[in-house]
């Protein structure tokens, strides 16, 4: 016999983050993973050290000719970003 409570295992563990505050951290992880997906190969060679505060996307670059051409693309990255994870989890980028 069915039970009534019967759900889906991907509901179940969405329940589950969601009941110990853990989506945000699952989408700033799920952020960091998908950095070289979205500037590409060249440009995830030249930067390390990513981490998420407080909604800001801190990133380090080994160059500074590519620091500058990044800067001119925040706002796009940051939509990028947000997009590829379904979800709103950084408003800005520092560029180190």
């Amino acid at each position: 016999m069915p039970r009534s409570n019967d759900q889906s295992l991907g509901d179940a563990i969405r329940e589950f983050l969601h009941s110990y505050h853990l989506e945000d951290k699952l989408n700033e992880t799920k952020v960091i993973q998908s950095w070289g997906k979205i500037v590409g190969p060249m440009v995830e060679k030249h930067t390390h050290g990513l981490y998420i505060r407080n909604r800001i996307l801190f990133v380090k670059v080994d160059s500074a000719a590519l620091r500058q051409e990044l800067s001119f693309s925040r706002s796009k990255i940051v939509g990028a970003l947000n997009d590829e994870v379904k979800a709103n989890v950084i408003e800005e980028i520092v560029l180190k």
